[in-house]
């Protein structure tokens, strides 16, 4: 399954905004890299500004909603990189790989490209909260797939490989829909939905009876007698996940 970003993507950056916590545990795996490409760039979250960084992006909507002095971004595709071999001092790719067709293509590309680092941003859906597991669960059950797992990531990378862990800020700026693992009423918010690509998966009326049903949860006070201790937590060891190959 394949998100039409043309007709999906057009509110992506209104919700999209890279968290500071998270953008800067990426940044300090590119390590000292002056030359860097963002491939699946979007519109632009997680690109540092002080180094050299060319994106790659083969959407024109999510291209138009780069900000004003974002990188250039070419209209190419991760799978097939117009790139000479270690073209590059490190390539990066946030929440895209589940977009590419097949994964390990791109992941290769991306190796191929880069002389040193290759950072990837992704999830583990496995580690979403219990809650999530539950109230998503007819959105995760076509998002699973859709995701390698994190060992055939770092595989597909190959090189001397890590894979570090990112904790959830409670108060994420990133819109994924574990950002708001402490703030459930959020996903009430059709807006915010729009910038999650999973909603796009789901046939005729199933997003209706998923937001449902988090709704009456919440409203009857069920979530928050199972759930509502999350609400005091700082910071949740959830799904994300760097995976650093060198």
């Amino acid at each position: 399954m394949q998100v039409d970003y043309e007709q999906h993507g057009r509110t992506y950056a209104r919700h999209r905004r890279p968290d500071p916590r998270i953008a800067a545990r990426i940044h300090a795996a590119l390590g000292d890299a002056q030359t860097v490409l963002n491939v699946g760039a979007g519109a632009g979250s997680y690109e540092p500004d002080d180094r050299w960084l060319l994106a790659v992006e083969p959407s024109a909507t999510m291209r138009a909603q780069r900000p004003p002095g974002a990188a250039p971004a070419l209209d190419a595709r991760a799978e097939a990189l117009p790139f000479d071999d270690d073209t590059f001092d490190a390539a990066m790719a946030c929440v895209t790989i589940h977009h590419w067709q097949p994964p390990q293509a791109g992941l290769a590309e991306l190796r191929r490209v880069a002389r040193g680092p290759v950072v990837v941003f992704t999830f583990e859906l496995d580690a979403l909260p219990a809650w999530q597991q539950e109230h998503l669960h007819e959105g995760l059950v076509l998002e699973r797939p859709r995701f390698p797992a994190i060992a055939d990531v770092a595989q597909a990378l190959g090189g001397r490989t890590r894979v570090e862990r990112i904790l959830t800020p409670g108060d994420c700026e990133d819109g994924f829909f574990e950002a708001f693992w402490r703030r459930p009423e959020a996903l009430l918010d059709p807006a915010i939905r729009a910038s999650q690509s999973m909603w796009t998966l789901l046939q005729p009326g199933v997003e209706e009876r998923i937001v449902a049903r988090l709704d009456d949860a919440l409203r009857s006070g069920a979530w928050d007698a199972e759930h509502g201790h999350l609400r005091a937590m700082d910071s949740l060891d959830g799904s994300l996940r760097l995976v650093i190959s060198e």
